[in-house]
Parts: C-alpha cells; sequence; structure tokens
C-alpha cells in the first residue's frame, strides 16, 4: 500500500488519467489547467522554457523524499480521496501541516492550481522569471517551510539595520576626530596671536588688528572644551591613528554591509512573492483590520 501511495506523490500514478464524465466539473478543470500550460509554454521563449525545466528538475531531486514522507505519513485515506477528487483535504489533527513540512511543495501546487483571487492577483504583479527565481531561493537555502523563510527574512533584516548602525556610529566618531583634530591645529596657529592680545590688556588697537585670529581661537577652544569635556587632550599622532583605525573598521563594515544588503533584498524579495502568491499578504492586511 504505502508504495503505491510513494508513486502516487511522487507523481508516477496521474489521477488525470483517469476516465473522465463528459462535462464534469472535473474534466473542465483539467481542461482549463491544460490550457493554461498551453499558455505558459507559449508565452515562453527557449531559454526560459529551459530554465523552467531545469529548475523544475532540481525541485524534484531535492523534493523527492520530503514529498513522500508529506503525502504517506502526513495523509489518510480520506486526504487520498480528497486529492484525487480535488477537495480540500480533512483539517482534523494536522492544522499548518501543509506549509511546515514543505513550503516548495505548497507554491508549486499554488502555481499549478492557478485559480483564486490571491493567485490571480499575484500573476497581474509578477512574472514566471520571478516566480522561478524565488522558487530557486527557497530551494538553495533549505527553506523548506515557511517560519524558517521568515526567520531568515527578520535575522536578515536585523543583520543589515545592525551594520548600518555600526557604520553610523563609526562615521560619526571619525567626525568628532576630525573636527577635534582641526580645532587643535587652529588653536596651536592662533594662539601666539591671543597671547599678544592678552599682553597688551586686551587692547582695542590690537583686537582691531587681529580680530579674525583671536575669533578663529576662541571658536578652537569652545570646540575642543565641547568635546573633550574635562578630558586630557590626545597628541596628535594619536587622533590621526585612532582616525585611520576607524577607517579601515569602515571600510570591512562597508563590505559586510553590502553582503547583508544583498542577502536581506533576495530573502524579502523571495517572501514577498510567496506571500502574494500564498495569499499571506492579504491575510495579514485583513486582520489588522479585523483589529
Amino acid at each position: 500500500m504505502k508504495s503505491i501511495l510513494e508513486d502516487f506523490a511522487c507523481g508516477n500514478i496521474n489521477p488525470e488519467l483517469r476516465l473522465l464524465k463528459h462535462n464534469s466539473e472535473y474534466e473542465k478543470a483539467v481542461m482549463a489547467l491544460t490550457e493554461a500550460e498551453k499558455k505558459v509554454e507559449a508565452a515562453l521563449d527557449e531559454k526560459d522554457r529551459a530554465l523552467l525545466d531545469a529548475l523544475i528538475e532540481a525541485q524534484g531531486a531535492v523534493s523527492h523524499i520530503a514529498n513522500t514522507d508529506r503525502f504517506v505519513q502526513g495523509y489518510g485515506q480520506e486526504d487520498i480521496q480528497a486529492a484525487i477528487e480535488g477537495r480540500a483535504a480533512p483539517s482534523k489533527g494536522r492544522a499548518g501541516t501543509t506549509r511546515k513540512l514543505n513550503l516548495i511543495v505548497d507554491v508549486q501546487s499554488k502555481m499549478r492550481a492557478g485559480k483564486g483571487p490571491a493567485y490571480e492577483k499575484w500573476a497581474t504583479i509578477y512574472n514566471l522569471k520571478q516566480m522561478a527565481a524565488a522558487l530557486q531561493y527557497l530551494q538553495e537555502n533549505g527553506l523548506m517551510d515557511y517560519a524558517r523563510l521568515e526567520k531568515k527574512a527578520t535575522e536578515a533584516a536585523d543583520r543589515f539595520h545592525t551594520l548600518s548602525d555600526k557604520i553610523k556610529s563609526i562615521e560619526d566618531k571619525m567626525s568628532v576626530n576630525a573636527e577635534l583634530r582641526a580645532a587643535v591645529v587652529d588653536y596651536a596657529k592662533t594662539r601666539p596671536v591671543f597671547e599678544g592680545y592678552k599682553a597688551t590688556k586686551y587692547s582695542k588697537k590690537y583686537l582691531a588688528e587681529h580680530g579674525a585670529d583671536i575669533a578663529t581661537y576662541r571658536a578652537a577652544r569652545a570646540t575642543m572644551d565641547r568635546i573633550l569635556n574635562g578630558a586630557k587632550l590626545p597628541k596628535m599622532d594619536t587622533l590621526k591613528a585612532d582616525y585611520q583605525q576607524m577607517a579601515a573598521d569602515k571600510k570591512i563594515a562597508y563590505r559586510e554591509y553590502r553582503a547583508a544588503k544583498k542577502e536581506m533584498q533576495e530573502v524579502i524579495t523571495a517572501k514577498a512573492n510567496i506571500d502574494h502568491l500564498l495569499g499571506l499578504t492579504d491575510e495579514r492586511r485583513n486582520k489588522e483590520q479585523e483589529r
């Protein structure tokens, strides 16, 4: 019995080859599916068809065992009969099992069904290449259930934002370092002028002659006091070394940032495609409205 079910689960037994009653709902559904397949084939060029065929073969190889276990172990006689007749399988005792066991199978089934408002809305936004790319991403990353896909998307977004914050923090410190070094230079250049101003007991004539330098000195001193906040002024060589180290840290962080951004965009794009195809976007929106 299990061998027969395994053959059925893996596509070796096709229920569509059974005798069709003329003008029955089942015959109409099979004919509609056949027409949809023909339209998809016609819409693809040779390169796209080869890509789709290769993807389907790869998915079949990866999903063989998962599909067998999902069908044989997770379904009973009522489920099998429901699948053959095109009805929804009884859900008693296995709520959420389909999506948990194999997300790729869910997506493929949804695409093969090609009906329902969620699919129709998805089809108007996304093309076959995006659909194939989403499935390929799931397969390459071993994302066989929705919870793992959702977790990976969250982790990718968190890492991206963490690196973004890290780079911003480094840039802020580099900016402060550069501002302090500039203030130290201005202070050193204009200090003799200010000392001369003090020596004249703050002569108005001296101030008129050296007003710009004295203003620069005072601004530099105010900047140093604000940044150091009572701390000892580091040597210029130390400030330069700190700046170079921060620049190196920023360069490393940017490489990680670009990789994290690419990873985040890939998983979020794949998840968005899957969400739309499975109708999950509309489900969330409806729940939010119900609240």
